[in-house]
């Protein structure tokens, strides 16, 4: 198992000088990723500051040596895919290969719809799908041209090459529903997330989900399962917390951390604990 932070973008996180701060803390502390959200607004009503994460992602790369880093999730049919490649690829080089992607549909619907942008799920399947396919193909450094429902792209060649001769992507998606997970089979990896926002999956709905996805996996190459939650920070109790995942089929523990689970004081001294220790 492998430990890492996945941190909210707005309210006390939207200070790009801190999120620098807090995963150096985190390096220091043994954590081996530090992820950030990815969002525009949460609510219409709200009004909180919120920070671009890959411009903070790259601040970040430049003050970390050896953990991973990246979005956990980025709302690729919001993006344009072709930017969104382009800012893979500078990071991915930025960081010396430290790049995880994390790509999904986002929510909540108002980041689509209050700028006008299609708020029908199918119709952001479908841009989702064409947009990976994209991006894996400007990543690759060939001649690439793209025609699809929603994206046209003439002959175009991106250079360089990422620095990792593969980017993992990690699908994000919502369970019991079973597309998300079936694109996530095509990919690197899978964060999975309960459509009951209120709680966290279970080991069992885990080892499920592990299952149904190797059943639909077409590549042999490693796959990571990625389980979002919180721990406290005595070692014992965290790992009574964590065990259970492990056995489900888990390769990646990711700590949440933002407003709601605690003030930015008591979330700073858990990522200062650092991952529990076997």
């Amino acid at each position: 198992m492998k430990y890492c932070l996945n941190v909210a973008n707005f309210g006390a996180y939207s200070d790009i000088r801190l999120l620098v701060e807090l995963a150096c803390e985190a390096e220091n502390a043994g954590w081996e990723g530090f992820f950030l959200w990815d969002h525009m607004i949460m609510d219409s009503q709200q009004k909180i500051p919120f920070v671009d994460p890959w411009i903070a992602l790259s601040a970040i790369a430049m003050k970390t040596e050896s953990m991973k880093i990246g979005t956990m999730i980025t709302p690729l049919p919001r993006r344009r895919p072709w930017k969104l490649a382009r800012e893979i690829i500078s990071l991915d080089h930025l960081s010396q290969g430290r790049l995880i992607v994390g790509i999904g549909l986002g929510n909540p619907p108002e980041e689509y719809s209050i700028f006008g942008e299609p708020s029908m799920r199918n119709i952001q399947a479908q841009k989702l799908d064409e947009g990976l396919e994209i991006i894996d193909g400007l990543l690759s450094g060939n001649p690439f041209t793209f025609s699809g429902i929603h994206y046209q792209i003439e002959e175009v060649t991106f250079l360089p090459t990422p620095y990792q001769s593969r980017i993992p992507v990690w699908i994000a998606g919502m369970w019991p529903h079973r597309l998300p997970f079936q694109r996530a089979a095509r990919w690197d990896g899978v964060v999975p997330i309960s459509v009951d926002y209120t709680r966290n999956l279970s080991p069992g709905e885990i080892a499920e989900i592990v299952e149904y996805v190797d059943s639909h996996r077409v590549r042999d190459d490693p796959f990571d399962m990625v389980v979002i939650g919180e721990t406290p920070a005595e070692d014992d109790k965290a790992l009574q917390t964590i065990a259970p995942y492990i056995t489900a089929g888990a390769s990646w523990w990711s700590e949440s951390i933002h407003g709601w689970r605690g003030s930015l004081e008591e979330n700073r001294k858990r990522i200062q604990k650092g991952p529990p220790h076997m």
